[in-house]
């Protein structure tokens, strides 16, 4: 098991593949920094009064945030409108709006931008109100440490995305692999990547990944750095810790399976876009693979926990955020939508029904849930994994050319002699 932190940071995958200016703009548009406070005192469950509250969410969760706010709806007098934002606009349009006193009452960020969109104030501070919350402990805990900053707390999971580990069972069976047997460690990942890259198929590869997607490579790498027992950053997230012995192991173990022709070819050059591709069309053994992606996979797909060097299991969990903007006058009513985004009519009624990840452990087992294992494995594990926090996150891992993929690069596709020094380099970024 990993353990939750203020600092270090995230990417829930398709936002992970998000590369604009991140929010250094924001500093100039946005008034200054520091958190807000609650325009008004807000009751338990807010206020139901047939308000119209505007909610924007980036266009990568748009099936999620429909389903919620036509259930929200349908069952109360208040109304949200819904505004989807393309991806790659999103930061602009949140930053633009920000410095003209026009955010909506509701806002979604993916994970990655909350720590920085806290510390510019942009969101209302619901602490008393999470706080009241008789499930609190059971909410994820990485999603709430993200929102939170000098003890107070400003968002409550809005969907949650956990990289875990997929595999084809047809190709394990023809590979003389166990299909009901997860890979427990590094090693037998690497061994059963290699046993489905000797079947010799046409077009078919043991394993895949994105070596040029910052982002792929956090959501999916951290994970057996954290399930070895060790951190990627320290916990003010300005100090990276990725040249420690398991990270280089990590490696390591990558960089035989490349040099070995078991890696789909084309990720050298993956930017992302089309990284999970090949194993969803059944062209590739196994893989570190976005849990939301479950319903997409047309065979049958083994899930786990990602592995770690010697064994364990974790989860990057990334995903989206959701809290009051500093800009709403109707906070108790937002507040309302929020309670209710959390109950387990929603919860449960709505996004497990939808085969969605729930934030609240103790709705990890559900009706839905319960008609596919693989839904209660992705629920607990997501219990287990982390979502690192650090304001310069961006720049340091998931921008193209950041320090980061150039570790990754020079590791696996390269003589593997620079990751001190390229570890360094993430720490320079980190504590800019």
């Amino acid at each position: 098991m990993t353990h939750f932190r203020r600092r270090s940071a995230v990417r829930t995958i398709a936002a992970i593949l998000a590369t604009g200016a991140l929010v250094g703009s924001l500093a100039a548009c946005s008034g200054g920094s520091g958190t807000t406070t609650p325009a008004a005192d807000i009751p338990a469950e807010g206020v139901d009064d047939g308000s119209t509250l505007t909610l924007w969410t980036r266009a990568p969760l748009e099936k999620q945030a429909k389903l919620l706010v036509e259930a929200y709806n349908a069952s109360h007098e208040n109304q949200v409108e819904l505004t989807v934002v393309p991806n790659d606009d999103y930061v602009a349009k949140v930053g633009a709006a920000a410095g003209s006193n026009g955010l909506p009452d509701l806002f979604a960020a993916d994970i990655v931008y909350v720590p920085n969109w806290v510390e510019q104030g942009l969101f209302q501070d619901i602490s008393t109100q999470i706080d009241g919350l008789s499930f609190k402990d059971t909410i994820n805990k990485g999603h709430l440490a993200a929102g939170t900053s000098d003890g107070k707390e400003h968002v409550l999971p809005f969907v949650l995305d956990l990289s875990m580990l997929f595999w084809n069972k047809e190709l394990f069976s023809e590979a003389g692999l166990d299909p009901d047997k997860a890979p427990a460690s590094m090693e037998e990942f690497a061994d059963a990547a290699k046993k489905v890259q000797a079947l010799n198929k046409p077009d078919t590869y043991g394993t895949a990944t994105g070596l040029n997607c910052g982002g792929c490579l956090v959501f999916t790498w951290f994970p057996s750095i954290w399930a070895s027992g060790d951190q990627v950053m320290n916990d003010e997230g300005s100090e990276s810790k990725l040249a420690d012995d398991n990270a280089k192991e990590v490696y390591s173990t990558w960089k035989d399976l490349w040099d070995s022709g078991a890696v789909l070819p084309s990720s050298q050059d993956e930017a992302g876009p089309t990284w999970t591709a090949a194993f969803t069309e059944g062209k590739v053994g196994l893989m570190m693979y976005p849990a939301t992606l479950l319903s997409s996979t047309p065979f049958e797909a083994g899930v786990a926990g990602i592995p770690g060097v010697d064994g364990g299991a974790s989860t990057f969990v990334g995903g989206d955020g959701i809290g009051v903007s500093k800009d709403s006058q109707k906070s108790p009513q937002a507040w309302n939508f929020l309670n209710w985004m959390m109950s387990e009519d929603a919860q449960v009624g709505v996004l497990a029904k939808d085969n969605d990840v729930v934030s609240r452990s103790d709705l990890a087992t559900n009706e839905y849930s319960s008609k596919d294992p693989r839904l209660v494995t992705i629920n607990e594990v997501a219990g287990e994994g982390d979502t690192p926090v650090a304001l310069n996150f961006q720049q340091a891992f998931n921008a193209p050319g950041s320090p980061w993929l150039t570790l990754v690069r020079n590791a696996v596709l390269g003589d593997g002699t620079s990751v001190d020094a390229d570890n360094d380099a993430i720490t320079d970024v980190l504590g800019q």
